[in-house]
């Protein structure tokens, strides 16, 4: 478990920003709109909620949640990696005390507004998160470790496993907060679809004249390889090559740039890839 000053003091910036600005969500947004954001999050609120009307007792966010993450916190350390587990539980701490201290504020009644805004802003703190190797907790942990085992883009399940507590929740508080709630962990869950994009996969076919320059390149920019199909261009009929190569989303870019130096005059398709099957390189998580 290597530190770097650099990298670490940027490291917990973002992550007491990210956990601010969800203790902010949490106290304006969510409890405004009587929302349930999903995950451990959403069943800590749940819980508060059930313990104020059936028991009369208040109870700690921060205590929780914290201990609604401990079998996440566990995978993390046993699976994911420690160095990442130590910034998920730094995380998972100031989010909670930070709920329990700064005051509520309302900023809109409409549960619609509401629920998009709210989504939204809890999508972008998981993503700076995950964007500097960490996690806010709860299903995090458990989409990343089914992200890096399974090679499957989890988020989406994170979505539909929240629907158990959303059922839970309709029973007891209503349906319109459970319903609105589902727009919220929607937005959330495609608002990190879309900034967060290391488990998701692109298709690079490169039609080249350098063809083992390409590979090499491809292989020092992102450890994957590559396959080179000969063909024949159409138009002059002159025998081109053709590299094909399966790259993680957020290394795309570093690779087309790369192989543009190599070749300038090479032709790069790059299609969204859906399903993957073998074997795939993953940057492992310290």
């Amino acid at each position: 478990m290597l530190f770097s000053w650099k990298d670490d003091s940027k490291t917990i910036l973002v992550v007491c920003l990210a956990s601010l600005l969800m203790a902010l969500n949490i106290n304006t947004f969510v409890q405004t709109g009587g929302l349930y954001p999903g995950g451990a999050t959403g069943l800590t609120i749940l819980i508060q909620r059930l313990s104020e009307r059936f028991l009369n007792i208040s109870l700690s966010f921060a205590v929780v949640n914290f201990l609604l993450n401990m079998i996440p916190i566990y995978i993390g350390f046993r699976y994911i990696g420690k160095k990442f587990t130590l910034y998920s539980c730094l995380m998972i701490v100031l989010t909670g005390l930070l709920t329990d201290l700064l005051p509520s504020y309302i900023i809109t009644y409409d549960t619609l507004l509401i629920s998009i805004f709210g989504g939204i802003i809890n999508g972008f703190s998981i993503s700076l998160c995950l964007r500097m190797d960490t996690t806010s907790g709860g299903t995090d942990f458990i989409a990343i470790y089914l992200s890096q085992r399974k090679g499957i883009d989890a988020w989406n399940v994170v979505l539909y496993f929240n629907v158990v507590l959303l059922v839970v929740a309709g029973f007891v508080f209503g349906w319109d907060k459970a319903l609105y709630s589902i727009i919220f962990q929607y937005t959330t869950t495609q608002v990190v679809h879309t900034l967060y994009k290391r488990y998701q996969k692109k298709t690079l076919f490169i039609v080249t004249d350098n063809p083992q320059e390409v590979c090499e390149v491809i292989y020092a920019t992102s450890r994957h390889g590559a396959t080179i199909l000969r063909g024949e261009g159409s138009f002059h009929l002159k025998e081109r090559s053709l590299v094909y190569s399966v790259v993680s989303s957020d290394e795309s870019k570093k690779v087309v740039h790369a192989v543009r130096k190599v070749d300038p005059h090479s032709f790069i398709n790059t299609i969204k890839t859906q399903d993957l099957a073998g074997l795939f390189y993953q940057r492992p998580t310290l």
